[in-house]
């Protein structure tokens, strides 16, 4: 995942949502905005997550990963945002069972391949504790970036 940094226009801070809906809203529109989604990923992320949900309990704070399908990405690319308040996703693998998420992190991938290697880099972060802190309290942009790209690049 050299080749993926993290570019700090996609990093939302202190995000204001009230469903996770709203939320994946919000932060796909950043990605469309940057260039990095075509104009179809919002609905196509919402609609995925419906269907797939993507909420991860884990033990410092709760984490989200959408995705969806490549035809929807211009370029690759993570928009990360750390909600103000927790916002409920579904767990990964559930029906309805629910999570209270503080951290997105958005996958936009240009390859199918591609989203599984940075999923299992990802994983390595969501299970260090010290790591989600860091990200979850930072009140700059640079400092979750530095943080997500030194860990994705020791990978």
């Amino acid at each position: 995942m050299q080749d993926l940094k993290i570019d700090i226009s996609n990093v939302l801070i202190d995000l204001e949502a009230s469903t996770n809906e709203e939320a994946l809203s919000k932060l796909s529109d950043q990605m469309y905005q940057n260039g990095y989604v075509k104009e179809s990923y919002k609905d196509a992320v919402i609609e995925r997550e419906r269907s797939f949900a993507t909420g991860l309990p884990t033990v410092y704070c709760s984490v989200a990963i959408p995705h969806t399908d490549i035809q929807h990405v211009q370029s690759k690319a993570i928009g990360i945002a750390t909600l103000k308040e927790t916002v409920p996703f579904v767990i990964m693998g559930e029906e309805k069972e629910t999570t209270d998420v503080k951290l997105i992190f958005m996958l936009a991938m240009d390859k199918e391949d591609a989203q599984l290697s940075l999923l299992q880099k990802l994983m390595g972060i969501f299970q260090n504790d010290e790591i989600l802190e860091t990200i979850a309290n930072a009140t700059d942009k640079e400092t979750i970036v530095e943080t997500i790209d030194k860990e994705l690049s020791e990978v």
